[in-house]
């Protein structure tokens, strides 16, 4: 990134930043109780607005511009212009952030998802604003949160409830649980009160509450005030649900250790009583529980109390309690205990991607494979590959061979469907001769991703010892009082 001299580059950057995020994590981790002041001189540091820009730059959603119509990809040279503009208004005290503009994308269920897509410069503030505060607030986060946290990913969730849910261990009751509108509905005095638990910077504070209620330019044109929730689409708003959200995380640690050690729990079990356990990915969670139906039930009104202060409520439509036998889905897995294969009379967990899950990449094979769709057979590849990749590598950590075999037989015929359509003169036997030689399927040098040929490979479940970038104790002095 060529931004001009006063500019540090790009990996001496990611190397200032790093270290001042080691130094910031060790401190929230010794010092609970600390109150960090004094962090707005970051926001405008050189070397965090070149990471921050940076990783606006390579974001996904680059292309796309919010209410100024710039697209992040679309600076280019006049990177450093924008950055020096944002250190000055930053540093006098007048940024102040503009509307996001709302897109509205349909859901599966019928639905529609309102993101929320922020300025160019407003994003470089996100960007910088997260690269202070998260590795603050992961001193604090509990090990039973895995959404939208650096290192975690669903699989690790997944890989808890199949630890949690084994025979051995037998937490056979589960509440599945989703959040109503999550993102919309958290409420801003209750979020920014956990903000300044650990935040006493006041023109950090301002510039999160400013983000909060900055507004929204609707699709019709419309201006519309946010008095709740966070924009979905903003760079910081995925770590301010998880601030609001760990109340829930809080809630079931503070009652886990309230038990007292492990053989104070196993006495506990054995008299009858109930051990839950939380695992939550973004504003998706389960809560398993070894103990009686009723218990379980009894989920719903005190899940309900917790997330009540943030302004936030269950989805009835998406909630509900069931056995582990039953199986229920999370997370795009459908997760059951049953008969071991093989094993007579003992029974084991299994993981299978779930039903929604396989309609959901044949739609898409589907889709793609329209005759109108594409020029050559190399363009249908290149826009494939990528999906079944991406399925299959989510996917290859369960018992997922048969779907995979499926999913390969699905696609094959329908590329097969799709190269008679474009070819209608053409016989059987001619088309496998020039497009199928040995029943492969390829284009030059580009062939079809096989779903079958992926390897089933169980996922290492790593409990709580899951490390963030920032958990190596830089070698610094203790913090001055």
């Amino acid at each position: 990134m060529n931004i001009g001299d006063p500019w540090p580059d790009l990996d001496e950057a990611e190397v200032r930043v790093l270290a001042m995020q080691r130094k910031l994590h060790h401190w929230a981790k010794t010092d609970p109780g600390r109150r960090f002041d004094d962090l707005h001189n970051l926001v405008y540091d050189p070397s965090f607005l070149v990471v921050a820009w940076e990783r606006v730059r390579g974001n996904k959603g680059a292309r796309t511009a919010g209410v100024d119509g710039i697209a992040p990809r679309s600076v280019g040279f006049g990177a450093g212009e924008l950055l020096s503009g944002l250190r000055a208004q930053l540093k006098a005290g007048q940024f102040v952030p503009q509307r996001v503009r709302e897109k509205a994308i349909p859901k599966a269920s019928g639905k529609v998802r309102r993101l929320g897509i922020p300025t160019t410069a407003d994003r470089v503030v996100q960007a910088v604003l997260k690269l202070v505060l998260e590795p603050i607030f992961e001193a604090d986060f509990q090990p039973c949160s895995y959404g939208f946290r650096p290192r975690r990913r669903a699989q690790d969730a997944i890989a808890e409830i199949h630890y949690l849910a084994s025979p051995t261990r037998n937490y056979e009751w589960v509440f599945e649980a989703d959040i109503a509108a999550c993102f919309d509905e958290i409420d801003h005095t209750a979020l920014m009160a956990r903000v300044r638990g650990r935040i006493s910077d006041k023109r950090v504070l301002g510039w999160v509450a400013a983000f909060l209620r900055a507004g929204i330019l609707s699709e019709e044109g419309l201006n519309r005030e946010t008095t709740t929730g966070t924009p979905q689409g903003g760079i910081l708003s995925p770590l301010l649900a998880n601030i609001a959200l760990s109340v829930l995380d809080e809630h079931f640690a503070h009652k886990w250790k309230s038990l007292g050690p492990d053989w104070t729990r196993a006495k506990h079990r054995r008299a009858g009583g109930a051990v839950m356990k939380l695992v939550r990915y973004a504003d998706d969670f389960v809560v398993l529980l070894a103990g009686q139906r009723a218990d379980a039930d009894a989920l719903w009104d005190e899940v309900a109390a917790v997330l009540a202060p943030m302004g936030l409520r269950l989805s009835v439509e998406k909630s509900g309690v069931c056995h582990i036998d039953e199986g229920f889905d999370f997370l795009g897995w459908h997760i059951q205990r049953r008969a071991w294969r093989g094993r007579t009379g003992k029974r084991a967990v299994y993981t299978y991607p779930s039903k929604k899950a396989l309609a959901s990449i044949v739609d898409k094979v589907r889709t793609l494979t329209r005759r109108a769709k594409h020029r050559t057979l190399a363009d249908l590849l290149r826009r494939l590959n990528p999906v079944l990749r991406g399925w299959c590598n989510y996917f290859h950590h369960g018992v997922s061979s048969r779907t995979f075999s499926y999913v390969d037989h699905f696609v094959f015929w329908r590329i097969v469907g799709w190269l008679r359509k474009r070819h209608v003169g053409l016989n059987m036997h001619t088309l496998v001769r020039r497009f199928l030689p040995g029943w492969q399927i390829r284009a030059g040098k580009i062939e079809l991703f096989r779903p079958r040929a992926v390897a089933i490979v169980r996922y290492r479940y790593r409990g709580s010892k899951i490390p963030n970038p920032w958990s190596i104790p830089p070698r610094i002095a203790p913090p001055v009082a």
